[in-house]
């Protein structure tokens, strides 16, 4: 067994709501599930981007916890703060889930050059 297949909560496993879109709490948990490989990769290396990537979903779970019924979808917090004025507002949660996204994509490749060989950490970030 591999990390990745025993981790609790995993974004594969999320149910995606027909109109509503991406839950945020399964969302939530996946994101925190992803938090221990960052440690494994390197403290050091990656302390930055696990600060990053922990204080993003911090900032979207803030939000999420002021109204779980309202804000149950990732949707419905952004089309929120889109309509309140405060989705481009500093530390709003829909600019934490744009640098979250942006965080996850990086990981992904990152290991993704990992996964096709690459042995110098350098290279592949």
């Amino acid at each position: 067994p591999t990390f990745f297949s025993i981790m609790s909560n995993r974004f594969s496993d999320i149910e995606l709501r027909e109109e509503e879109g991406i839950p945020t709490e399964e969302f939530l948990e996946s994101c925190y599930a992803i938090v221990p490989v960052l440690d494994k990769l390197g403290p050091t290396v990656f302390a930055p981007v696990k600060m990053d990537f922990v204080g993003n979903i911090k900032k979207i779970n803030q939000k999420f916890i002021t109204n779980k019924e309202e804000f149950d979808t990732l949707q419905k917090i952004v089309l929120h703060e889109v309509n309140a004025g405060v989705a481009q507002v500093r530390n709003s949660a829909t600019e934490a889930l744009l640098w979250l996204k942006r965080g996850l994509k990086f990981l992904k490749g990152f290991l993704t050059e990992v996964k096709n060989g690459e042995k110098n950490i350098q290279t592949a970030l």
